[in-house]
């Protein structure tokens, strides 16, 4: 059983910046795995945002965030980060974080099926 701890979310401006962290809180005492994110808005699916695999620093990004947002791993912590910048009302969501075993990049892919989720943050961007 791996759990995630996620924080960070919060309500800013267009424009805005927001960081959100997702630590490892259990599991993984060994071996690479990937991490992701995902949001969901109001009466929309469920969309991957950015994913890294704990071996490498060549992440995923869906277009609609690549150049704002940005995602990295410390892995001595074994915490993700989400730098979001730039942000836009459409960005408003719940975000969560997730997690599943990988065994080279390829594994990490934003339409990857991920075993373990948080609970969840709300990210607010006004207009």
């Amino acid at each position: 059983q791996v759990l995630l701890a996620e924080s960070g979310g919060g309500s800013v401006q267009d424009g805005g910046s927001l960081r959100l962290s997702c630590e490892v809180v259990s599991g993984y005492t060994s071996g690479e795995y990937c991490m992701a994110w995902f949001r969901q808005a109001p009466g929309k699916e469920r969309e991957g945002v950015a994913s890294i695999y704990s071996g490498s620093d060549s992440p995923y990004y869906r277009d609609s965030v690549r150049g704002r947002f940005t995602i990295s791993h410390d892995k001595a912590k074994k915490t993700m980060y989400l730098q979001m910048q730039n942000l836009k009302p459409e960005d408003t969501a719940m975000y969560y974080c997730a997690t599943r075993r990988g065994y080279t990049r390829s594994w990490c892919q934003l339409t990857s099926d991920y075993n373990y989720w948080g609970q969840g943050t709300q990210v607010t961007v006004s207009s």
